[in-house]
């Protein structure tokens, strides 16, 4: 649900594995996708894929596993959207960004949604056609050993956490380090962990959200998070933000669930956050165009 390139990507390797998926989406993709099937192009998989896909919302009426994929500003109306038509047993797998998104679901619908925390580099590069360049690894809770399985068989990588909401906030980290200032700079990650002063930006951004999630009771270490965020740089060289990519696109971001976040949280803690702040109301500058 929500099939632009984190759901298309899932999706295709998944369908690539023999298990019916289902792709809903925008018409642009979609009609391509049912036409000419879904071309994958990635580090190892370079391929054309047959899978069902769909512009209702009602598709989901079948499905034992729902992935929403949809942006954080769509959450709940989304949420609200597929649940009449949730049969029973299905789980719906949130694959966002952000932390606070399962309870925006359960409190727009009631569902109660399970936290997946992504780590892909992939974009849209024309209509039915999705481009992977970086990881495409998954962290879920150990609850969900059997979903995990299914990934896995697809060859996605999957790892098991006892502390998701642990897993959920490192990967805020990543993104409030990375995603706006890959937007406002136009850079890929590679550029930007080469770069001395980017890397001292990116490590304020991390500091204030790290003493942000402390103060949410989650337990982090600054230098520890600096570090990863530059092995993923290194790791993800050719990546560009899903900021980025909607900026690019002329469509609106995610700002308001990553660095906007964080500055709201601090705000009502008394935590300084002027990177993340700043941040934000730049990238909202480049939206408002």
């Amino acid at each position: 649900m929500g099939a632009g390139a984190v759901g298309c990507y899932f999706g295709g390797m998944l369908a690539r594995a023999g298990f019916p998926v289902v792709l809903i989406g925008r018409a642009a993709h979609m009609d391509a996708i049912a036409r000419d099937g879904l071309f994958l192009e990635g580090l190892s998989v370079n391929e054309r894929i047959r899978l069902e896909a769909s512009t209702e919302i009602a598709a989901v009426r079948e499905a034992q596993v729902v992935l929403l994929c949809v942006k954080t500003v769509d959450t709940e109306t989304a949420a609200r959207e597929i649940r009449p038509h949730l049969p029973p047993g299905c789980t719906v797998l949130s694959m966002q960004n952000g932390v606070d998104n399962v309870a925006r679901i359960r409190a727009s619908s009631g569902i109660e949604a399970v936290p997946v925390v992504v780590y892909v580099a992939a974009a849209m590069a024309g209509p039915g056609h999705v481009k992977h360049s970086g990881r495409g690894d998954l962290v879920l809770p150990e609850s969900a050993r059997g979903i995990a399985d299914r990934f896995e068989a697809a060859g996605i990588p999957c790892r098991l956490s006892p502390a998701i909401e642990t897993e959920l906030w490192k990967k805020m980290v990543m993104n409030c380090g990375y995603n706006a200032i890959s937007a406002l700079g136009r850079a890929q990650y590679g550029r930007m962990a080469k770069t001395p002063r980017i890397r001292a930006l990116i490590g304020r951004a991390i500091a204030e959200t790290v003493a942000v999630a402390h103060a949410d009771g989650v337990d982090l270490s600054e230098e520890e998070m600096v570090e990863a965020a530059q092995k993923l740089g290194e790791a993800m060289s050719e990546a560009t933000s899903s900021t980025a990519q909607d900026i690019a696109r002329g469509k609106k971001t995610e700002i308001e669930s990553l660095n906007g976040y964080v500055a709201r949280r601090g705000a009502e803690g008394g935590i300084a956050t002027p990177v993340n702040e700043t941040l934000c109301a730049l990238v909202q500058l480049l939206e408002a165009k």
